[in-house]
């Protein structure tokens, strides 16, 4: 009779992170006001983060079962 190795295969779901940077400058009082522009022009699409910003890509566990 032959062997059969049964090994159990199990789900995991892995977490992709790409990290992309880019440098804005900006005219403000102090660091928050800075951040708080930058922030918004991020979210109102002034500033758009392309593939030739990136710089590192993680692969993370994020769960298994």
């Amino acid at each position: 009779m032959m062997k059969v190795d049964k090994k159990l295969k199990r789900a995991f779901q892995i977490e992709i992170v790409e990290t992309l940077n880019n440098i804005v400058e900006v005219n403000a009082e102090n660091e928050q006001e800075a951040l708080l522009k930058v922030r918004d022009m991020y979210r109102n699409e002034e500033v758009v983060l392309y593939p030739n910003d990136f710089i590192d890509t993680k692969f993370n566990i994020f769960k298994y079962d």
